[in-house]
């Protein structure tokens, strides 16, 4: 039996999420030899308070923005869909979309995030509530179900056959959502490519400085469940 290719895929849906959220982890599997992609899902044209700031031109930026980040990581390339900040849906389109780069990159592992993380009315980590956006959510339940059991099944989507992309099983499916630790990843070393790729997204990061003490410790502390310095936490699913 063939090796299984070693690749990972985080599918946000926004510029900047898979690197607040897993870029740590990820990079750490680049490094053990992974070919590393993102996938970003929405056109990121809302987020930003700038008074000038247009849909397009934000759009453009934040593009970029991630293009330079996963530079840093190491990534081999980042893909963009285009549906609008903000307005994300769960529907066949992304679905299929994502089922599609799914079978043309045959991830082993994939990274979204937690479809079922709504909110937290006490957020341990900030002493406040959290309302998961509605576009992580969208995310999230798109990437699970296009991941199992869309491209596994031969018969989902079969035009993807006519592109030369035939169904692919994923081995792993991880979520992120800050409220559980589960499956803590250790990124002790690989905490300075996370903050460098973050410090990327200056649209959405006015102060990097308090950006980054709140990056370090919300890593100390998962770090802290497995006795690591800083971690990244996750539900890992087994895939059948």
């Amino acid at each position: 039996m063939a090796e299984e290719k070693k690749v990972i895929l985080g599918v946000g849906a926004h510029a900047d999420d898979m690197d607040f959220m897993a870029s740590g982890t990820i990079a750490k599997f680049i490094e053990e030899g992974y070919e590393g992609y993102y996938l970003v899902c929405t056109d990121g044209s809302r987020g930003s308070a700038d008074p000038n700031m247009t849909h397009q031109k934000l759009s453009s930026t934040r593009k970029a923005e991630q293009i330079a980040a996963g530079a840093v990581l190491g990534l081999s390339d980042v893909f963009f869909l285009t549906h609008t900040d903000t307005q994300l849906v769960a529907d066949n389109i992304l679905k299929e979309e994502i089922v599609r780069y799914i079978r043309k990159l045959k991830p082993s592992i994939v990274i979204t995030m937690d479809p079922a993380c709504l909110y937290e009315a006490k957020f341990a980590l900030t002493d406040t509530s959290v309302v998961n956006h509605t576009d992580h959510r969208a995310v999230g339940e798109a990437t699970m179900d296009a991941v199992f059991p869309l491209a596994r099944d031969r018969l989902t989507f079969p035009e993807h056959r006519e592109e030369g992309f035939e169904e692919h099983r994923v081995s792993e499916l991880w979520f992120v959502c800050f409220a559980k630790k589960e499956y803590i990843v250790d990124i002790s070393t690989t905490l300075e490519k996370k903050l460098a790729a973050i410090k990327c997204h200056v649209s959405q990061v006015a102060d990097f400085e308090e950006k980054k003490k709140r990056v370090t410790y919300t890593a100390e502390t998962f770090g802290r469940e497995k006795g690591f310095t800083y971690g990244e936490s996750f539900v890992r699913l087994i895939m059948p």
